[in-house]
């Protein structure tokens, strides 16, 4: 396993953290402007209709009773990490490989 290098900066801090010596700064305003852009990033105020194969959505269902979660919030959480780019489609842009002569 390789060893992250860290500079004196980030050894003291590493080793403050490591005694309990660090303390969030967090002000009551700055956690009401954080709790208000959670809220609006989940806010949900648009409703779709999409179609889907038995077999998918009983697999979503699934899936989802796992989590402990309702299938439509997997479904929503799955769309908005697609679109936000924390979910990448690994079989896009591959080509069929081809023999080579």
């Amino acid at each position: 396993m390789n060893k992250i290098k860290l500079d004196v900066e980030e050894k003291e801090i590493l080793r403050n953290f490591a005694a309990g010596e660090l303390k969030s700064v967090l002000t009551p305003q700055r956690r009401k402007q954080l709790a208000k852009a959670a809220e609006e990033t989940f806010k949900k105020d648009k409703r779709i209709n999409i179609r889907l194969s038995s077999r998918d959505l009983e697999a979503i269902q699934r899936r989802a009773l796992e989590e402990g979660i309702p299938y439509q919030t997997l479904v929503s959480s799955i769309l908005h990490k697609y679109v936000s780019g924390c979910l990448h489609d690994v079989t896009a842009n591959k080509l069929p490989k081809l023999n080579a002569r």
